[in-house]
């Protein structure tokens, strides 16, 4: 599935505003608290004064990515540093267990392995399967990563990763945009960012959304396929 999903913010308040992108966390099997990332930012002028429009795009080939971190996530703060991710595809609800919906996590070298077939995963979902190692000495990431339409790769949610355990993410083609600066790969609260904000739901296959920040500090968005 390589389908971009489009989204046109227009900034209708009479001064500049900062937004940024992110996207609802998926659910987890496995693993321990599940934390947000930005996955993009903007500074957009009224558009009465510029007639600009930020348009966005994310592919929606779903990917597993695991990273590497120094210290837990602390929100305010870029999640990690050096990152893997793999294309991937999802466990069907039913019938023939998909062809690739489950990778293996190998920290030296740091990546993931080819994605294989795993009739265990849990429906809707991916899995990692990670190694055996001390969390005392490794600090690693994973979850659900999206590619932007430049070819860069955000971990967009995630959860820690624990030892020699498998982690099954499902997730959730939600995005919302919110008024902030979080730049990419920053850790953000999900639940007081989502408050008020702009939801783009893509789960029942619409692209393309366009979104408005009006006057007043609401939204309004107008979604198609």
């Amino acid at each position: 599935m390589s389908t971009m999903i489009k989204f046109n913010l227009t900034n209708q308040s009479s001064t500049q505003q900062d937004f940024f992108f992110f996207q609802k966390p998926a659910i987890y099997s496995g693993g321990s608290n599940v934390y947000s990332n930005s996955i993009q930012s903007i500074v957009l002028a009224p558009y009465s004064t510029s007639s600009s429009t930020y348009t966005f795009l994310i592919n929606m080939q779903f990917y597993a990515g695991v990273q590497q971190a120094n210290t837990p996530p602390v929100v305010g703060k870029q999640s990690g540093f050096l990152s893997a991710i793999r294309p991937i595809d999802l466990t069907p609800a039913t019938g023939t267990p998909s062809k690739g919906n489950s990778t293996s996590l190998s920290l030296n070298p740091f990546g993931l392995s080819s994605p294989v077939t795993d009739a265990e995963a849990e429906p809707g979902s991916f899995r990692i399967v990670s190694p055996v190692f001390s969390p005392n000495l490794n600090h690693v990431n994973g979850g659900s990563a999206v590619m932007l339409g430049d070819g860069s790769v955000v971990l967009s949610n995630f959860t820690t990763v624990l030892p020699n355990q498998n982690l099954d993410c499902q997730p959730i083609l939600k995005y919302y945009i919110q008024t902030g600066s979080y730049q990419s790969g920053t850790v953000m609260n999900f639940t007081s960012s989502s408050n008020s904000a702009a939801l783009c739901d893509a789960t029942e296959g619409e692209s393309i959304f366009d979104v408005t920040y009006n006057a007043d500090g609401t939204w309004t968005v107008v979604s198609s396929c």
